[in-house]
């Protein structure tokens, strides 16, 4: 009888155990994300995920130029999906997010505390973390270019913006396209102003910090105004080649694998995603320089990406804390480090990194670093797709980098007083 009762109570235990571990089991959380934020290893993850726990991962992907608007219109009318994707950066998740009344507070969870402290400082306001970061942010975009054309050619890297020109010269002069650039996408042509703040602060040092206490404005930047324009005469003498507008870049790695372009802004993770889509092409055949316009030699970092958030009216908030929980687990952290190419680390202090060494000779060789202007100037990543159209603009000579940069002002100001920053009060 005593046996009898004991196996009884051990199989009550056995079902209540997996009562708890299925206790969401037929739950469905959604993920709102951008173009190019979720990575097929994180998709992968995510069916590991539901066989764990039950809980499934429906992912809804939104083309890049919809994206903001679409995030936008669903946190204002209350119907957002559980998880939702955004860039970071401290000011914008105050002025565009809201994420203290629209985010859930994730400072309490395990992984918390393992997040890198500059990319916390990013996701947080008022010492509460709201984002898990979700890419590298490590990498920088800089000029990607195939080392075996520099070779025959004869060519070095760049060190200021004539020696580019004449590298793009000689490139042209043999036949290939020197750059590949994408407009199509609306997210990859202003890489080329937004990651060159760096150059602004070091030709106009405090220019930061004079754009966010209103002391100046864009327009009054002559580096600026000297980066558009350099901009345009790279377009003008056909260093992007006839198709730029249509290019998307997606389409970048065979560009470079078939021979039909020599450089391409891209991050460190390029080189690994080009040889996975084209293997007879070896990964160490790209090299990497930062982009030279205005003379620019210093690094552009930015410690702000892609990050994940829990909305705050969503029903299923516990499974969502459960899904971020699994991803910031160090085996998984790692998965997508091995898995994803443009990925050499993760913002966590338990990844462990995967620079190869021309990787890091590339960054050894940039000891000066700059943050983005996206990032280090307010009111500028809100209008990353509107920066695109403007430039797009100047550079079918329907306006001019003077325009450009009034524009840019004008916008900085509406979205200033919009959030009531006492600078524009």
């Amino acid at each position: 009888m005593k046996k009898m009762l004991a196996l009884a109570l051990a199989l009550m235990m056995l079902l209540g155990a997996a009562a708890v571990a299925h206790a969401d089991e037929g739950v469905t959380i959604t993920y709102m994300a951008s173009q190019d934020w979720v990575q097929d290893a994180e998709m992968e993850l995510a069916e590991k995920f539901t066989e764990q726990t039950g809980i499934k991962v429906d992912f809804q992907i939104i083309p890049s130029d919809q994206y903001t608007n679409l995030l936008n219109s669903k946190l204002n009318s209350g119907e957002c999906p559980d998880l939702f994707g955004s860039q970071a950066g401290k000011t914008d998740i105050v002025t565009l997010l809201n994420v203290e009344k629209n985010a859930v507070d994730l400072s309490g969870e395990a992984w918390a505390a393992t997040v890198d402290p500059l990319a916390a400082a990013e996701t947080s306001v008022n010492g509460k973390l709201y984002g898990q970061p979700a890419q590298d942010v490590s990498a920088v975009w800089a000029i990607a270019y195939n080392k075996k054309v520099f070779e025959k050619l004869n060519l070095k890297v760049p060190t200021n913006y004539e020696e580019f020109k004449a590298v793009c010269e000689a490139i042209k002069a043999d036949g290939m396209i020197p750059i590949y650039e994408a407009v199509a996408d609306g997210w990859h042509h202003q890489l080329w102003f937004c990651e060159l703040g760096v150059a602004i602060e070091h030709d106009e040092p405090g220019t930061a910090d004079k754009l966010n206490s209103n002391a100046m404005k864009f327009a009054d930047s002559a580096t600026a105004k000297k980066l558009i324009e350099q901009i345009k005469e790279m377009v003008d003498l056909g260093y992007w080649g006839d198709n730029y507008m249509a290019n998307e870049y997606a389409d970048a790695a065979r560009a470079i694998a078939e021979g039909e372009c020599a450089m391409t802004v891209a991050n460190q993770g390029f080189p690994t995603d080009l040889n996975a889509a084209y293997p007879e092409f070896p990964a160490e055949d790209i090299g990497f320089f930062v982009m030279p316009l205005c003379d620019n030699q210093v690094l552009n970092m930015n410690p702000v990406g892609p990050t994940r958030f829990i909305y705050s009216g969503s029903k299923n908030i516990d499974a969502a804390k459960q899904y971020l929980a699994f991803l910031a687990e160090p085996e998984n952290i790692q998965y997508q480090i091995e898995k994803v190419g443009k990925f050499n680390t993760l913002p966590f202090t338990t990844a462990k990194d995967a620079y190869s060494d021309d990787i890091s000779a590339f960054y050894a060789a940039y000891p000066e670093h700059g943050t983005v202007y996206q990032t280090a100037v307010n009111y500028v990543n809100p209008q990353w797709m509107e920066i695109g159209k403007f430039l797009v603009e100047v550079l079918q000579g329907d306006s001019t980098a003077e325009g450009m940069l009034k524009y840019i002002d004008l916008n900085r100001e509406s979205q200033a007083k919009a959030a009531q920053d006492p600078a524009w009060n």
